[in-house]
């Protein structure tokens, strides 16, 4: 006869050295501990304003660019490299873990608006102003493979997950074949100029891109025919997919707000992201889809959870001027912004996370802090103080003037209402008021 025996872990009950005490089981009982609530109050309390104490989220910038850095993407096949391209041609690659550059090029003759890697092998795009797009191979020196003639300025770039197609925007959105010279398909549905393209990560033959007449269009590489496209009441600046949803993306906008849609579904946004004070020039998903990065006009990068409608983190400091693209590095533990002052920095994605390897003991800490912090957020002190963050003068003066501007705009809303006869004027949902009209 087998008799299964339950099996426990002397790590569960034996502190790590030798020479400590055994630890001592807890009784669960909310009985035997009147005083538990108290008690974990004043450690949540305590968790929060040590996690305030320690943000340092800075960590440092690459300086080398002369002029702003205007496009940014991730190297294909290395995790601590990452390649930017500057309003005057040139394109480097950047060692993280170094903070210097190891490869530089003067790619182009004009601003560089795009980069991308090539998924299959370590090459990467760029296309620039000066109507070209190139193929570089870092260990192939500083001459491009292959050099692409276009008839517009080009405006954005993108390259399809698995073929070796890549779509760029400008006058019109065009499918390029790299072992061909001249675009193989061509899509414009009214747009004069399209400023950015997008293929999607999981629905690879579907890409987006949003155009100056304020739309965000979409595409399937299966037909001649655009596939839906939404009008938004200010113009989108960048679209990001979820790499993990293969439905969801996010459109920054004019209007100070970042919109999630799904696509799908396009007569109302899933998510509305809001807290910016300018507009919104960029924005891109951590590589878990669990959290976004934006940047701004106001100087500010902001870090979202994907779910939620306000920023849980804004950084910014005092030299750092408009930030024009943002990344997340491939592991989500670092954020990447580049900013028209020539400068790239580098932040944790979490303020108060430190690096390195953690015992079982701090992980546990840690762990219960978090948890503890979760279960008492509501609390009046505890929301002020995680809340809480330093900003400019001006940024908190733009705020207060934007709050009180909506503030009235509401007032007006609730007393045309009031005022008019019932069901004559419905109050539109927050997520369908930047949306002016659908096309499919």
């Amino acid at each position: 006869m087998k008799v299964k025996a339950l099996s426990r872990s002397s790590s569960d009950y034996v502190r790590e050295r030798a020479q400590d005490i055994h630890k001592v089981q807890k009784n669960l009982d909310p009985t035997v501990h009147p005083f538990e609530k108290a008690r974990e109050y004043v450690r949540a309390l305590n968790s929060v304003k040590t996690e305030r104490m320690f943000a340092k989220p800075f960590l440092g910038s690459l300086g080398g660019h002369i002029d702003g850095v205007y496009s940014m993407v991730k190297h294909p096949h290395r995790l601590n490299s990452m390649i930017s391209g500057s309003g005057d041609g040139e394109i480097r690659i950047w060692d993280i873990s170094e903070r210097e550059s190891s490869w530089t090029v003067k790619a182009h003759k004009g601003i560089v608006h795009g980069l991308c890697p090539s998924p299959n092998d370590s090459k990467f795009l760029s296309c620039s102003a000066d109507r070209t797009v190139k193929i570089w191979d870092q260990n192939e020196g500083t001459t491009p493979i292959h050099t692409y003639m276009g008839k517009y300025a080009f405006t954005g770039l993108s390259h399809h997950y698995t073929d070796p197609l890549f779509a760029t925007s400008g006058n019109a959105v065009e499918i390029w074949d790299q072992n061909r010279s001249e675009p193989i398909q061509e899509f414009n549905w009214g747009a004069d100029t399209t400023h950015t393209v997008k293929f999607n990560y999981t629905e690879t033959n579907i890409f987006a891109s949003c155009g100056t007449d304020r739309t965000i269009a979409l595409y399937d590489l299966r037909t001649s025919q655009p596939i839906s496209k939404v009008v938004m009441s200010m113009r989108t600046n960048a679209i990001a997919w979820n790499p993990m949803e293969a439905f969801v993306f996010t459109a920054a906008n004019e209007d100070h707000n970042c919109y999630t849609f799904d696509m799908r579904r396009m007569e109302s946004a899933v998510n509305v992201l809001k807290d910016h004070v300018s507009a919104v020039l960029d924005v891109d998903y951590s590589p878990t889809g669990e959290e976004i990065v934006t940047g701004g006009y106001d100087r500010t990068l902001r870090l979202y959870n994907a779910r939620q409608g306000h920023s849980k983190d804004v950084y910014h400091t005092r030299r750092m001027q408009r930030i024009f693209c943002v990344q997340f590095t491939m592991d989500s533990k670092y954020v990447l912004s580049g900013s028209d002052d020539g400068n790239i920095r580098l932040w944790r994605a979490h303020a108060a996370e430190r690096m390195g390897v953690k015992s079982v003991r701090e992980r546990a800490h840690l762990e219960y802090s978090a948890k503890l912090k979760e279960r008492y957020a509501h609390m009046p002190e505890i929301r002020r103080i995680d809340k809480h963050r330093n900003l400019p003068q001006s940024i908190k003066k733009a705020d207060r003037l934007k709050k009180q501007i909506l503030g009235n705009r509401k007032k007006k809303e609730d007393n045309r209402i009031k005022h008019s006869a019932p069901g004559s004027i419905e109050r539109q949902p927050e997520r369908k008021k930047a949306i002016v009209g659908v096309a499919k």
